[in-house]
């Protein structure tokens, strides 16, 4: 039996074998080549199949890397760019950058889909447009009326003072999407966005920069209106262990302001390389830290601007003898010297804010500074704001109220103001403007005595040789109500003696205090401190307690 299974095994091998044979001698070479063929087109149809797709890693945000695929595989840039656009159904355009493996994946602007590696990482660039904000700083005045509508011819660092109401700026285009779903998921169902890292410190950068378009340095007030204003404008960002919601991000305003100056100071601003090592341990003249901080105090929004471009120490004192040689002629030629002052504006505040220069030094170095007109125009430099116009726009409103109050008051501050009133004739203008600007240090507890002079000649100087910043009445034996000839005195110096009235007068000292960086004297601080925040709104909005008093009974 075992021998008869073993051979119908055998003789099963002998017939495969046959058969293999029988194959292999029907196999030609020509099939064979034919085999060959079909196997290597099926191969070449695989590989194209491949290189017809494109897989990518794509970065869309910080937040948001994705891995696609296009299919088929696009041939030039703008197919790429449309696919992307509607895969990724944005509503904004954007560029294209790619990690270059022979600079170490770096990224490198993306111009030609042949420079892309196998399987590469993309990243999306956002193109953010800017639109003009409309607005910017008010026209210079002057006596004639074609200087209503000048304009400077200098491109100033700031054009604005700090807006009234903070508006959040746009921030970057995922930023804005980020924050868009954010604020839908909040009004849904109050759930607050998770900030991360990369987030916070995309909103706190521009928020930085957009607060260092109006001042260097913001106030307590200025970081809490932001703050508010972030939380209010995207509410999905609101603090739950702040009691006002936005706390923090006040306080993380605060440091990345700091930062963002530091920042500034190495790209050589001048407003803030002045203060460099100012609060730090190591100062750079050896100063103590802390002390002589020098920042806008008056509301100035061009306190120590840059130097136009192209410009430096040198040909700037080049263009200032220019302007005294002009001056030394009888009639100087007016188109001239505004040229030359608005280029050496950021020269002649470096100088004035830095050096600190006595009067009489600048009455030498820029004789068209003590002109009135080119004090109004230095104010509309450093304010950014219409001397002349807004004086005299505020005094006229209120006049009425300050007569009623003047006529109101008793006591001592009652008589003196009532001796004034005396003195007022007529209901002129002029007439009214001269009583309330010399009962306003009255009714404020300033001196009056210390700041108002009269002499016969200028020449005699004992009368206001002590006096560091007044006005004085030139031909008067006593002071007279409405004068018709008033100089300034500064530092004991009649720096201008022909201005027609004590409105004009008083205007243009207080434009020359901002051109020449001067404090306020302390006889009359809370009559010039009304002048700046309530007649002018500049500065900082809290008042002293008198001046408070005065803006409540005058309701304004």
């Amino acid at each position: 039996m075992e021998r008869t299974g073993r051979n119908i095994r055998m003789q099963g091998v002998t017939e495969t074998m046959k058969n293999t044979q029988s194959f292999l001698e029907s196999f030609t070479v020509d099939k064979f080549c034919r085999f060959c063929v079909a196997s290597s087109r099926d191969t070449q149809q695989q590989e194209m199949a491949m290189e017809q797709k494109l897989t990518m890693r794509v970065i869309v945000s910080e937040g948001d890397i994705r891995k696609m695929t296009m299919n088929p595989r696009p041939y030039i840039l703008e197919d790429l760019i449309s696919w992307l656009k509607g895969t990724l159904q944005t509503n904004y355009n954007f560029t294209l950058q790619y990690q270059d493996p022979e600079f170490n994946n770096e990224l490198c602007n993306l111009t030609d889909l042949s420079e892309l590696p196998d399987k590469p990482t993309i990243k999306i660039i956002p193109i953010i447009e800017l639109v003009p904000v409309p607005g910017g700083s008010e026209l210079c005045s002057d006596t004639s009326s074609q200087a209503d509508t000048e304009i400077l011819s200098i491109s100033l660092d700031r054009s604005s003072q700090w807006p009234e109401v903070f508006e959040i700026p746009k921030f970057q285009v995922d930023v804005e999407y980020r924050l868009r779903q954010g604020n839908l998921q909040y009004l849904r169902d109050a759930t607050f966005l998770k900030v991360t890292k990369e987030l916070k410190h995309d909103i706190l950068e521009k928020l930085a920069e957009t607060m260092y378009a109006f001042k260097a340095y913001p106030t307590k007030e200025d970081f809490e209106t932001v703050a508010k204003a972030l939380v209010q404008t995207h509410p999905c960002l609101k603090e739950t262990g702040s009691p006002s919601g936005w706390n923090g991000w006040k306080n993380s305003l605060k440091f990345k302001m700091g930062n963002y100056r530091t920042k500034m100071r190495q790209l050589g601003r001048l407003d803030v390389t002045v203060n460099g090592g100012k609060r730090g341990s190591g100062t750079t003249n050896g100063d103590p830290p802390n002390t002589q901080i020098k920042k806008p105090k008056k509301g100035e929004i061009n306190f120590l601007p840059d130097f136009p471009e192209g410009m430096n120490d040198q040909n700037m004192e080049v263009a200032r003898e220019v302007l005294v040689n002009e001056m030394m002629k009888t009639k100087p030629m007016e188109s001239l010297v505004k040229k030359e002052m608005d280029v050496t504006f950021a020269f002649r505040r470096k100088e004035i804010v830095n050096e600190k220069p006595a009067i009489s030094q600048v009455v030498h170095r820029w004789p068209a500074l003590f002109t009135e007109n080119q004090v109004y125009y230095e104010f509309g430099r450093v304010v950014g704001k219409n001397l002349r116009e807004n004086f005299l726009d505020a005094l006229d409103h209120l006049s009425p109220s300050l007569m009623d109050l003047f006529k109101k008051k008793k006591g001592l501050t009652g008589q003196l103001l009532a001796e004034l009133l005396c003195q007022t004739k007529t209901t002129e203008p002029t007439d009214v403007r001269c009583l309330c600007l010399r009962g306003l240090p009255v009714i404020l507890g300033d001196d009056p005595s210390a700041f108002f002079k009269a002499c016969f000649d200028t020449a005699d100087n004992d009368m206001y040789k002590q006096t560091p910043v007044g006005l004085l009445f030139i031909g008067e034996e006593k002071l007279k109500l409405n004068p018709s000839k008033v100089g300034i005195i500064l530092e004991g110096n009649v720096v201008m003696d022909d201005l027609a009235n004590l409105p004009q007068a008083f205007c243009v000292l207080f434009g020359l205090i901002y051109a020449l960086h001067l404090d306020y004297p302390r006889y009359v601080k809370n009559t010039f401190c009304f002048v700046q925040q309530v007649m002018f709104n500049l500065g900082k909005s809290e008042l002293a307690p008198k001046i408070q008093t005065l803006k409540n009974q005058l309701a304004v």
